[in-house]
């Protein structure tokens, strides 16, 4: 298991309601030192982490969380207020209402507009799994990739469970190529972290990964096996 290479697939995560300021600088701290893929935040945070950061580390952050029933146009203005306080990532929670109603148009519309908001910054698409049959799952693949976004994601780990493998493995037998996967939600282990990658994962949304590996001792340095 090399440490480093699962670090760098990880968006280090603090999303809670009550994130403090000072949380949000630790696990920016974290973040820089460990070398993640990024650090997931709260749109409130993302000028502060920017400006503190640099160009050190990617900031991500979360558009009509977590729920999705914001109307389009609401989510387009948070994700270019975000991107104008500097945030390079952007992970947006789609209309499960409107997909279970049946309207595809209306989710694929609303994922081009926030896409073309993003200005060429990522944009991740977290669709719940939890809460969508698998023929849902399947058609938002679809979506997704047709839409032209960068990933599709499984969950906001606000809901009523997380990333499951048997997700990630749908996923990866029905996204198009030109889409990405990102696991979130419950992953706490190194091993797990390490079965989702295997399994096609390539980015982990994890507040836990970063805790685990300072339980191993690892100190970010290039010796990251384990």
């Amino acid at each position: 298991m090399d440490i480093k290479n699962i670090l760098s697939k990880c968006d280090h995560t603090l999303l809670s309601v009550t994130a403090t300021e000072e949380e949000i600088k630790a696990i920016l701290d974290d973040a820089v030192k460990f070398g993640v893929a990024s650090a997931c935040i709260p749109p409130a945070y993302v000028e502060f982490a920017k400006n503190y950061v640099g160009d050190k580390l990617k900031i991500c952050t979360v558009i009509g969380f977590p729920n999705g029933y914001n109307t389009t146009a609401c989510k387009v203005f948070e994700t270019l207020d975000a991107i104008k306080k500097g945030a390079d990532e952007i992970d947006m929670v789609i209309n499960i209402g409107k997909l279970k109603s049946g309207d595809y148009d209306y989710v694929l519309d609303e994922i081009k507009n926030l896409k073309s908001a993003c200005g060429g910054k990522v944009l991740k698409v977290i669709i719940e799994t939890c809460l969508l049959t698998d023929d849902e799952k399947i058609k938002m693949c679809q979506i997704v990739t047709e839409a032209g976004a960068d990933f599709i994601k499984t969950s906001t780990g606000f809901s009523t469970s997380g990333a499951t493998f048997e997700d990630v493995s749908l996923f990866k037998a029905n996204v198009g190529q030109s889409v990405k996967i990102k696991a979130a939600g419950g992953i706490k282990t190194l091993d797990d972290a390490q079965k989702f990658i295997d399994l096609g994962a390539n980015r982990l949304g994890t507040s836990k990964v970063v805790k685990a590996v300072k339980e191993v001792n690892y100190d970010g340095s290039s010796d990251s096996s384990y």
